[in-house]
């Protein structure tokens, strides 16, 4: 079974995500696709399962998995599929996840994924430094992604 990875990274932790299920994804070759630097496919034909995800960035998914998603909306539901994101503020992320991914992409998934998420305030540039520190209070990072949600994801995947 060959596996497709696109993912879009921000600071770095749905990256982390990304390498960690490219490691545990068993069944075949794994392909990462970062959504951020790399073309997307011509199609997904030789792919037999697809995982999407992304992190929530003022109240949004980067544009480029929305665009992955709404691309190859009509393939992705002939294949095995997995969705994740990584958000910080659990009492919203229902919500982010839902406007993150289509209705019928969630309904079709095999796994979704809410991990949590990291503030890493060394990769922030200097308005999302003062934004953190005036709403959040936070001058240090903050890790907190869930390797329980992680490890059932990648169980949902491999099965």
């Amino acid at each position: 079974m060959k596996t497709l990875i696109a993912y879009c990274s921000r600071h770095g932790s749905a990256e982390k995500i990304a390498h960690l299920l490219y490691l545990e994804i068993e069944h075949g070759p794994v392909r990462l696709l970062d959504l951020s630097h790399e073309s997307f496919p011509e199609n997904l034909q030789g792919y037999d399962q697809v995982i999407i995800g992304g992190s929530i960035h003022y109240g949004q998914i980067q544009s480029s998995v929305k665009k992955f998603c709404n691309h190859f909306s009509p393939d992705l539901m002939n294949k095995r599929l997995g969705l994740f994101m990584c958000y910080m503020m659990e009492d919203k992320a229902q919500e982010e996840f839902e406007n993150a991914f289509p209705e019928d992409l969630r309904n079709h998934a095999d796994a979704l994924g809410y991990f949590g998420g990291e503030l890493l305030i060394d990769k922030m540039n200097f308005l999302e430094k003062f934004i953190v520190k005036k709403l959040m209070q936070e001058n240090e990072p903050i890790f907190n992604l869930d390797e329980v949600e992680v490890n059932s994801f990648i169980n949902k995947m491999n099965h």
